[in-house]
């Protein structure tokens, strides 16, 4: 059956990507890939070269994130965490920092932009001081590419020597607060990979899969045939390089392996990192050790029998408890190095038949699911041979219509059957119906309908809350993702929800709670409003830069922090439904 144009993907107001793109390589005239330690004391002329080399001499390479925000502090510790680690005989190759969000901004609006937990770089000089603070690649992911103000900090971060610029798949999901204008930022991103491809260097685009749509697919066939797509964009349709990160969310040996082995199938270009799996630290710090060799394990077997150019990323074991320091990165470090050491002699005890085996139905599937999808979007009237175009319809028709209506797996009358089922979701279904299970019904007059949205792109939260709740028979009124608080009451108010509930876990969760009761209060409106996630937020005065925790000043607004779905249900069974 063949599909009608659809309006709603097209925008007239959007620049044809040619034009963009001829933007883009104009710029380039003027901003050159500048010089830093990296480059010039490794003699390499790009990071993918340095990445090349490593993986021809089989070499794991490693990488190190630092999350203070202070720039000064952070400059620091980037400095000393190589250097502590270079005496130990430790390569860290590369460095990431945690940028703000309201880098994400144009620079006219980041005055007065909400800060969230990252540290914000004004121009090439700012970046400058990160790409120099040690003989080690510079990674700037988050909050770059894929927002409004792309152009401004890719061009900064070109000119201060970095060669891996990101983040691509945050385009397809993140929203900034209060900014819904996808045309610009379209606009904004693709013009900014038209500089990067006219570089003479070999730049490469960062895309982390588990933040754009590979992280929300259920079927993981669906995440490898986002490669595909994205790749089309970057490397056929604008002529730069792309290279994916994943793995924040693969906590199986074999799911990480075999989507390895599928991604190195599809892409010959050198990848950036593989995340580290920090969903799975769930206990004290010396237990959490047991999750870090877990997956680093894998990690380091798959990076050894592909050679693909990622670094491994040994998160430190504390970080689900606060900002990791510079002695416990440089742990982390060193654990990694001695595993590299250990790996080798497991190779042979894994069963790699198997992750070859799910590779096979990754790859097939995944270019089953890309193919349709760029057949279904022409149907539906887009050009496909335009990125713009692409991106933007791509961003706008989401994960879920287009894995139900592309994905590869059978179709039914609860949705489609995945190939593979992704790690993150049957984790979640899982833990909700476990929870479920151990609770006793709701005794309310009439089921309850509670609105749940987040505060920012991390829907997995999201997520189990929704399977818990719609298990216990409450109905739920989806307000979306980075949603407004303005947006987010609305929304309870025209469903007639008995509560609100927010997931949040950027740094916001005071700020966002004092919003929703403001807007609460505008409308007369007098609602429950349950929050959970990561309840905290920096101090205005704050002069260490660290998040402290909210959850009292959360509760003393009159709100209902939630650490866990215990307390969400015992809230939950004290609301009375609206009659």
């Amino acid at each position: 059956m063949t599909a009608e144009v659809d309006p709603t993907l097209i925008d007239p107001r959007l620049k044809p990507g040619a034009d963009l793109l001829a933007d883009g390589r104009a710029m380039a005239r003027d901003w050159r890939l500048g010089s830093c330690r990296f480059l010039a004391e490794t003699g390499m002329p790009s990071e993918a070269a340095w990445k090349r080399k490593a993986a021809a001499e089989k070499r794991v390479m490693q990488h190190a994130h630092i999350g203070f925000r202070s720039v000064d502090r952070t400059i620091e510790a980037i400095g000393e965490v190589h250097e502590q680690c270079r005496k130990a005989g430790v390569t860290v190759d590369r460095f990431g920092i945690t940028l703000d969000w309201s880098m994400g901004y144009p620079h006219s609006m980041r005055a007065k932009a909400a800060r969230g937990t990252g540290i914000v770089l004004a121009g090439p000089e700012d970046f400058a001081r990160i790409t120099n603070a040690a003989p080690a690649a510079a990674h700037f992911g988050d909050f770059m590419l894929g927002l409004p103000a792309a152009v401004e900090n890719t061009r900064a971060a070109i000119a201060a020597g970095a060669t891996a610029v990101g983040n691509l798949g945050q385009y397809f999901t993140f929203r900034l607060p209060y900014w819904d204008d996808d045309v610009a930022t379209t606009e904004a991103t693709v013009t900014a990979l038209g500089l990067i491809a006219a570089q003479d260097a070999e730049i490469l685009v960062h895309s982390n899969l588990d933040d754009g749509f590979a992280g929300l697919f259920i079927d993981m066939a669906c995440a490898l045939g986002m490669v595909l797509i994205e790749k089309h964009i970057v490397e056929d349709l604008i002529g730069a390089r792309l290279g994916h990160c994943y793995g924040h969310h693969f906590s199986d040996p074999l799911s990480r392996t075999a989507f390895h082995a599928a991604l190195v199938r599809v892409s010959d270009t050198p990848g950036t990192m593989i995340f580290g799996n920090t969903v799975s630290y769930q206990s004290t710090a010396s237990g959490n050790y047991a999750s870090l060799a877990s997956y680093l394990l894998a990690d380091i077997l798959a990076v050894g029998r592909w050679p693909s150019g990622h670094a491994i990323n040994p998160v430190p074991v504390t970080e689900n408890q606060r900002i990791p320091d510079v002695d416990e990165i440089i742990d982390a470090q060193t654990f990694a190095h001695r595993l590299t050491l250990h790996a080798p002699f497991y190779d042979p005890v894994f069963d790699w038949a198997k992750a070859e085996a799910m590779a096979d139905v990754l790859v097939e599937g995944g270019r089953r699911f890309a193919d349709a999808a760029l057949a279904g979007l022409v149907e539906r009237g887009v050009n496909v041979e335009d990125p713009a175009a692409l991106m933007l319809a791509v961003r706008r028709m989401g994960p879920r219509r287009m894995e139900a209506l592309f994905g590869p797996g059978a179709a039914g009358s609860s949705g489609r059957t995945p190939l593979i089922h992704a790690e993150w979701a049957r984790e979640l279904n899982h833990k909700a119906a476990t929870w479920v299970a151990r609770q006793q019904p709701l005794s309310t007059a009439k089921p309850l309908i509670i609105c749940i949205g987040t505060t920012d792109v991390h829907e997995h939260g999201k997520y189990l809350v929704e399977q818990a709740l719609q298990r216990m028979g409450i109905t739920i009124a989806d307000a979306g993702v980075a949603v407004d608080p303005e947006t987010l009451v609305a929304r309870a108010a025209e469903t007639g929800a008995d509560a609100i509930a927010v997931s949040t876990y950027n740094g916001v969760a005071l700020r966002y709670a004092q919003a929703v009761k403001t807007a609460l209060a505008a409308r007369e409106l007098v609602l429950p409003v349950l929050i959970g996630g990561r309840l905290n937020e920096v101090p205005k005065d704050s002069n260490s830069g660290l998040p402290v925790d909210v959850t009292k000043e959360i509760a003393d607004l009159g709100c209902l922090p939630c650490a866990d779905l215990d307390e969400m249900l015992d809230a939950l069974r004290a609301i009375r439904p609206v009659a």
